[in-house]
């Protein structure tokens, strides 16, 4: 349920930013892995396609099957617990520093979304979960400054059928509210991989372009309405694939991130990154878990303490799971355990 996810969310962030014994990065991270939402329609994606070559790097963080089944109140469907998942209260005492240890006060938070046939209700919950998540984060650090930015895994804009649709009869039968009268302000960042979603179309989807500050693919404190337009960047609909480590291989290279780049500024050198998948297994993405570890921590400065990764997916990390390949890949710093219970 929303509430729920909302929790894992900020209990990710929490250990993230939390002073770390012994280290001498500036961030502290915990690969995390948790599990679907209840009622959760993920499904494994087509597995007709396959991986090719990539960097071999070894994994030095421990399974989510490493973690306990115990039970642990800080991940209920309540309220009650929720400053303990962004760390205590001391962190925000009335004259301390207010920004969080190792974060330096700066987060890039991705999304990276399927956009596979099964996504509906997940992708709903999802939506009903940020508000709470980012208002949280609003009141424990007031000058918390953070970009926010949702990519799908797809290679593809929109629907193809409807396209075609559009063309020859002005409308799409399938997609009632797909947007034929609007296919004109289609970019090529919109028909690229890895780059931030601003005009999803399709089943579901927002079917219209999002209104973001600055004109950039990605939120910042800037932006007014900041949970209504999340809510249409991320509703990224049912009418693509499940292509997520092929989408986040691509959202961090350089070129992306670099001036005139589709996402030119998302990424910093002092802030933390956090990744969020939502998804299936990903038969299907181009490359493998070790190389989409490699070009994370390149693009971070070759620093694992720099990224913290979160996988709303099965815990148990079964063989087919890719994803949850890569989230163990990000090792765990020491003195920052797994969280109890997120089976």
């Amino acid at each position: 349920m929303a509430p729920r996810i909302r929790l894992l969310l900020a209990f990710g962030l929490g250990l993230a930013c939390q002073p770390t014994q012994g280290e001498t990065t500036s961030f502290a991270s915990v690969p995390t892995t948790a599990p679907p939402p209840s009622g959760s329609d993920s499904s494994a994606a087509d597995t007709s396609g396959g991986s090719d070559g990539g960097a071999s790097q070894g994994s030095s963080g421990g399974g989510a099957s490493d973690a306990s089944s115990s039970a642990d109140p800080s991940v209920g469907t309540g309220d009650t617990t929720l400053l303990y998942d962004v760390g205590p209260d001391t962190d925000t005492a009335t004259g301390s520093d207010t920004k969080p240890a190792g974060c330096e006060g700066k987060i890039d938070l991705l999304f990276v979304l399927s956009r596979d046939a099964s996504m509906k209700s997940s992708q709903e919950k999802l939506l009903a979960a940020f508000p709470g998540f980012i208002a949280t984060i609003q009141a424990k650090f007031a000058d918390f400054d953070y970009h926010i930015m949702v990519v799908d895994g797809d290679t593809e804009w929109g629907l193809i059928t409807c396209d075609l649709a559009c063309a020859m009869e002005g409308f799409c039968g399938g997609v009632p509210d797909y947007p034929c009268d609007l296919l004109h302000l289609v970019t090529d960042c919109d028909r690229t991989i890895g780059a931030g979603n601003v005009f999803a179309a399709g089943g579901n989807a927002s079917n219209k372009p999002c209104q973001i500050a600055g004109g950039r693919r990605y939120l910042t404190n800037e932006q007014p309405n900041l949970a209504e337009t999340f809510a249409c960047v991320a509703r990224l609909g049912v009418s693509g694939r499940d292509l997520m480590g092929q989408a986040l291989s691509a959202a961090m290279k350089p070129e992306m991130n670099a001036p005139g780049g589709c996402n030119a500024g998302f990424l910093r050198d002092d802030a933390l990154l956090m990744v969020t998948f939502l998804g299936g297994y990903d038969y299907d993405s181009k490359g493998n878990p070790d190389l989409w570890a490699d070009r994370v921590l390149s693009a971070k400065g070759g620093d694992p303490g720099a990224v913290v990764m979160l996988s709303i997916l099965n815990p148990d990390c079964p063989a087919p799971d890719r994803i949850c390949e890569l989230v163990k890949k990000i090792p765990v710093p020491h003195g920052c355990g797994r969280q109890p219970g997120l089976r």
